[in-house]
């Protein structure tokens, strides 16, 4: 565990620790993993502030491509007036270059207490004992390849919550696609939008978060589905909110 990180994710233990005893007598074996989410949803909905943000810079970002397109392409032997050009239209329209990145950043943080938390054996030198609860029959501190194996019945519940990451994973690069193209043509106004990439690369990124939970705990693996699933019901709500406003503009 990162040092550094130790004692949030102590005390983020305890937080959810605790509630998981209060929802035990209710729950049983599934109150670690109502814990997980509700501990998920709400350190989401704290960072939601950040998130849209984030999501208002990526925005931005996409409707300033096709100029920032033409920039490149009319300044591509001066690159120092390419800079003084590209920091003139950030100024013009009141964002920068890390309108949607540094929002994220912010966050980072946060989600990464969270996810040590799930995958982590031990927490404070003692058990993690949020690890010792189930999902239908299989321990929250199971690991899909190293436990009874990928083909058991404890198998088909990792199978079952992988399936679930790749559905999420396809629908938010899927809503992430319409979001730019729409953004590009409200700024480019039926004009020739810069290209985008489509290598194989870039289509296998976003499902690099299944990838992750193949190797993690059953427990991160809950994380990162309540998490997607969030982020997901944001960058929706985000699109039509912004679709709405734009309308009666």
């Amino acid at each position: 565990m990162f040092s550094f990180l130790g004692v949030p994710v102590d005390a983020a233990y305890h937080l959810v620790a605790g509630f998981t005893g209060i929802l035990t007598p209710v729950l049983g074996g599934l109150a670690a993993v109502a814990a997980i989410v509700a501990f998920t949803v709400a350190v989401r909905l704290l960072l939601m502030p950040l998130s849209l943000r984030a999501l208002r810079g990526q925005v931005i970002q996409a409707r300033l491509a096709p100029q920032l397109h033409a920039l490149r392409q009319r300044y591509a032997r001066r690159p120092e007036r390419l800079q003084r050009e590209m920091s003139a239209l950030y100024k013009r329209e009141g964002t920068s270059l890390f309108a949607g990145f540094t929002p994220l950043l912010l966050q980072w943080p946060f989600l990464s207490v969270m996810y040590l938390l799930f995958r982590s054996p031990q927490v404070g030198g003692k058990p993690n004992t949020l690890l010792s609860g189930d999902l239908l029959g299989v321990p929250l501190g199971t690991h899909w390849l190293s436990g009874v194996g990928p083909a058991s019945a404890q198998g088909a519940v990792f199978l079952g919550v992988f399936a679930l990451l790749a559905g999420l994973c396809w629908l938010s690069a899927r809503l992430g696609r319409l979001m730019t193209v729409q953004a590009g043509k409200d700024q480019a106004d039926g004009a020739q939008a810069a290209p985008a990439g489509g290598g194989l690369l870039v289509r296998a990124l976003p499902y690099l978060t299944v990838v992750i939970a193949a190797f993690a705990p059953l427990a991160a693996g809950l994380y990162l589905l309540t998490s997607l699933a969030w982020s997901l019901a944001e960058r929706k709500l985000f699109w039509r909110s912004d679709r709405t406003l734009r309308r009666r503009r």
